[in-house]
């Protein structure tokens, strides 16, 4: 009968603790990196926070005090604006060129969008290449041309009171339209590219259609991305500025933002009544934005890690 020698085992070596110091060196830069985003936070709020101040501020006594001063508190100046500078007819104004420019231009981006991502030919990247060189151009180069392209551009008079695309809302929307696919068409194919191939070889095994598989299958997963640019698009449409000058000569169809003109004085202008003019004008963009808020940033965050 034999017995085995029992073999001594050694114990396992356990590896040193790192050392901390990478840690409480991140630390001190997450710190850093805290305090600086919060002081440049602070610098841009504080025009803000300091024209909502003295639009509910009068005149008269911030001239006498100074503006550092505190009092004289009144909400004439909103109700003094919005009557002044006849608020209500231009807000009409922007919202029948914002609404269908946003639209078209996410519709015909999505589009041609669909077209570069799903289909691989020759000239894919040329044509995105086109797209995009609309934006390296600034609006004013396209000034004289864009004028007298839709000066010779008839439309009936039941559209536009002058008989062309001058001085009609669709002109604002066709302009803004062409000069902002360019950038929602960049985003939108990036973006789509992301999106799994076999999701579109299964759905051709099914017997769908480009078509379907636009409409019903990419447009549905793009939500995220097509939200942050409906944000976008809202805010540049409805403050653009450039082009509704130069095509609009009606006083009454000009868009809410050349309605502050009409709360300068001649000989002086009331700071706080503009204050309190400026505000009512970014309050839909506002509204906007915390509307989309979620979408907006899901949309813009998708795509930055993996798994």
């Amino acid at each position: 009968m034999t017995y085995e020698t029992p073999v001594a085992t050694t114990p396992p070596v356990v590896a040193p603790a790192a050392p901390t110091q990478g840690v409480a060196l991140g630390r001190r830069r997450g710190v850093i990196a805290t305090v600086v985003m919060a002081l440049l936070a602070l610098l841009w709020l504080f025009p803000l926070v300091w024209a909502l101040v003295n639009s509910f501020r009068e005149y008269d006594y911030t001239q006498v005090h100074g503006y550092l001063s505190f009092g004289g508190w009144t909400t004439s100046n909103y109700e003094q604006a919005w009557s002044q500078a006849d608020f209500g007819l231009h807000m009409k104004n922007s919202l029948l060129v914002t609404v269908p420019a946003v639209l078209l231009t996410l519709w015909l981006s999505s589009m041609v969008a669909f077209v570069l991502a799903r289909f691989s030919y020759r000239f894919n990247l040329t044509l995105l290449g086109v797209f995009l060189a609309a934006n390296l151009l600034p609006p004013q180069a396209l000034l004289i041309p864009v004028f007298r392209m839709f000066r010779e551009i008839p439309l009936p008079y039941f559209l536009s009171d002058s008989g062309s695309m001058l001085n009609s809302f669709w002109a604002l929307i066709l302009v803004n339209t062409a000069f902002q696919m360019g950038f929602c068409t960049f985003v939108l194919s990036n973006y789509m590219k992301t999106l799994p191939y076999e999701i579109y070889e299964s759905a051709e095994l099914d017997g769908a259609s480009v078509w379907r598989q636009y409409w019903q299958l990419t447009m549905p997963l793009v939500r995220p991305a097509l939200a942050a640019l409906a944000t976008l698009q809202v805010t540049w449409i409805y403050n653009e500025f450039f082009w509704a000058i130069v095509l609009i000569q009606q006083g009454d169809k000009l868009p809410v933002t050349s309605a502050l003109n009409n709360l300068r004085g001649e000989f002086f202008t009331d700071t706080n009544l503009v204050a309190a003019g400026s505000i009512i004008v970014a309050l839909p963009v506002l509204v906007v934005f915390f509307a989309l808020q979620k979408q907006f940033v899901s949309g813009l965050t998708l795509g930055s890690t993996k798994g």
